[in-house]
């Protein structure tokens, strides 16, 4: 399967919600559920914090922790933002966890350093929605400190679409960057997966359907 840029994973998402009609909230409620299938195929899962940013990344962790939930794991959403900060999917899919008894505690506001450490060591697994495909430049604080720590927990780590702090393209890290023992991405891997060392980050890949039509996947997944 060929390999996306960062260029052409907006390409998709455009062509996807322009061509053909299907909106970018049913995307990423496709995206977030086949991640969430994919955790719970691992194995016995009791807990999970989910740390999501203000962006795309952060909608699809609000959607793994909707489904997650529904099966019963007990779930711990931390925000990189407020919730005021939301726009778009990601407020929408934000707003069915709130309205639903899931509201995110914002770290460094009603979730302390220390306290954020103590559910990461609780965690079965840690869903890292912080950064998506459209992040560059050096990561910058809360996103910096909250990657640390994750690196720090020594538990098990799951990144979506791409480990935050990883340039889509290049596979650099962006000064820090998740250490993922596994990465679920969508449509295709992306550009950096292919650069020397990105396995180290990203742990084995896992492409995951989010229901795009086949003539369009096929379209880009051809070109050359």
């Amino acid at each position: 399967m060929r390999s996306l840029s960062r260029t052409e994973v907006r390409a998709v998402d455009r062509s996807a919600i322009d061509e053909f009609g299907l909106p970018g909230v049913v995307l990423m409620e496709n995206a977030g559920r086949g991640a969430a299938e994919w955790l719970l195929r691992q194995g016995r899962l009791v807990r999970v914090v989910v740390c999501a940013g203000k962006g795309n990344n952060g909608g699809d962790g609000h959607v793994m922790a909707r489904h997650l939930q529904l099966r019963d794991v007990v779930v711990d959403l931390v925000l990189c933002c407020k919730p005021s900060d939301l726009t778009g999917d990601a407020q929408t899919h934000y707003n069915v966890l709130s309205r639903a008894g899931l509201p995110g505690r914002v770290l460094g506001e009603d979730l302390s350093a220390d306290d954020f450490r103590s559910l990461l060591a609780q965690a079965d697994w840690i869903i890292d929605a912080l950064l998506g495909t459209g992040a560059q430049g050096v990561v910058r604080e809360p996103f910096a400190s909250a990657i640390t720590a994750i690196n720090a927990s020594g538990r098990r780590v799951l990144a979506v679409d791409l480990p935050s702090g990883m340039d889509c393209d290049t596979g650099q890290p962006c000064g820090v960057c998740v250490r993922a023992t596994a990465t679920v991405t969508f449509v295709a891997p992306k550009a950096g997966f292919d650069s020397p060392g990105a396995r180290s980050l990203t742990g084995p890949v896992e492409v995951i359907d989010i229901g795009i039509p086949r003539v369009l996947r096929d379209r880009v997944l051809e070109r050359r």
